[in-house]
């Protein structure tokens, strides 16, 4: 498997515009996929997630042109889609898996949606059990587990309150309500994304509700749309991550999606002392997108808990590897779903920064990383264990360290940001290593 070096020093400038947002390009597709006309996605996803979802929907009959981020759907209404002819493969895309299944519910068809080794991994129960509710006959792999078998149609609503907070689980019962008898609720204790929400509205679902019950009607006309995705702030704090280890760095950010059930994260990079700031915000779909400036500064640390995580789930790799840049490390807890990611990000984490001489305290549910007066960290040969976050957060770290760091599979950074490494790069005015 590929590997990369990254030596550490120098400083990051610029101004970048970053691909799209993964969480938005999903719902974008799937919707025009339901949709009736043709949607044109502007900055559509680079990720191989987001392409996972387009072959998926391919896989279901609908026609689809990609070319340099820019898609066009054949959106062939809610009852358009075909009964697949082999496994949808959703990859690695967990994402996709889940959300799809919501989809595939409400179709009078039998469907199977498979993944790689890794998804294959991952506990599905969460949205099999709604969906069942719902009327859906799904079969899974030893009780909870991918492949998914999904007879669906005839779906009742239901009024249904996630055990665990779950954007995709959230999202997975909303699509299927579209087919259901009745309006469907959502209840959530805490907040998650609400991407779905501010799509399916987009497109022309009948919604109504507020924060913490969402209910949706069913048998809307969906109608094609022109979008533009914003850039993913997901993958902004790594490079605002990089800011802030490298003295002398300062960045700007455009189009950063800057939704409110996502930007919790900003408010807590200047709670621990960074400078970030936000500017030229504008509404764009439904979605707020600005531009986002940070220079590098030094940082006090802190905690993340309770509603903190489920706002910033994908940011918390990022957010641990800064800990050793603090003056007083990061801690985190209640993030129990970090160990059913991609790998458990709470070990990977904790293993690889351990590596490169952090010292790290794992809990069941999180993580303690010092600070700097544990000291510097060195260089090393770390172990993303496949997992794209894990390898950009430790990346990020490794810009701090002494001495070169190889990151082993780095290659899967393509799962959500193929040109990482060459975007890194060209901040830093650095050749590929």
């Amino acid at each position: 498997m590929g590997k990369r070096v990254i030596s550490p020093g120098g400083t990051v400038e610029g101004v970048i515009e970053l691909p799209g947002d993964k969480s938005i390009s999903h719902r974008y597709a799937i919707l025009a996929a339901l949709a009736e006309g043709t949607s044109e996605i502007s900055n559509y996803a680079s990720a191989a997630d987001c392409r996972s979802t387009l072959e998926c929907l391919r896989g279901l009959g609908i026609g689809i042109e990609s070319k340099e981020g820019r898609v066009r759907v054949a959106g062939k209404g809610l009852d358009g889609l075909r009964e697949p002819q082999r496994a949808l493969d959703a990859e690695n895309s967990g994402s996709t898996m889940r959300m799809l299944a919501g989809v595939l519910a409400g179709q009078r068809f039998t469907s199977t949606i498979t993944g790689d080794d890794s998804l294959r991994k991952r506990p599905m129960r969460r949205v099999i059990e709604p969906l069942r509710q719902m009327g859906a006959e799904i079969r899974s792999h030893e009780g909870d587990r991918a492949p998914l078998e999904i007879r669906g149609g005839g779906l009742r609503a239901i009024d249904y309150t996630p055990p665990t907070p779950s954007a995709q689980v959230k999202s997975a019962v909303l699509f299927a309500g579209l087919y259901a008898h009745g309006v469907t609720t959502v209840r959530e204790g805490v907040n998650t994304r609400d991407h779905t929400e501010v799509a399916l509205r987009e497109f022309g679902a009948v919604m109504d509700g507020g924060r913490g019950a969402i209910r949706i009607h069913p048998r809307p006309k969906l109608t094609a749309r022109q979008l533009v995705v914003p850039s993913d702030l997901s993958t902004a704090v790594f490079f605002i991550g990089a800011t802030l280890v490298l003295p002398g760095s300062s960045l700007m950010l455009h189009n950063v999606g800057l939704n409110p059930t996502r930007a919790r994260v900003l408010d807590f990079f200047n709670s621990i002392g960074a400078p970030v700031r936000v500017a030229t915000v504008q509404m764009r779909n439904g979605e707020l997108v600005g531009d986002v400036s940070v220079r590098h500064a030094a940082l006090e640390g802190g905690t993340i808990s309770g509603s903190q995580v489920a706002e910033m789930i994908d940011e918390l790799p990022l957010l641990a590897a800064l800990g050793p840049f603090t003056e007083k490390g990061i801690e985190i807890h209640d993030a129990q779903e970090l160990r059913v990611k991609e790998s458990d990000r709470i070990a990977a984490l904790a293993e690889g920064l351990r590596q490169m001489g952090a010292r790290v305290e794992e809990f069941p549910d999180g993580l303690r990383v010092e600070g700097r007066s544990a000291g510097k960290l060195r260089g090393a040969k770390v172990d993303p264990r496949g997992d794209h976050r894990i390898a950009m957060a430790l990346s990020v770290a490794a810009l701090g360290a002494e001495g070169d760091t190889t990151i082993r599979d780095a290659e899967c950074v393509g799962v959500s940001f193929p040109e990482f490494y060459s975007t890194l790069d060209k901040l830093r005015g650095s050749e590929k290593k």
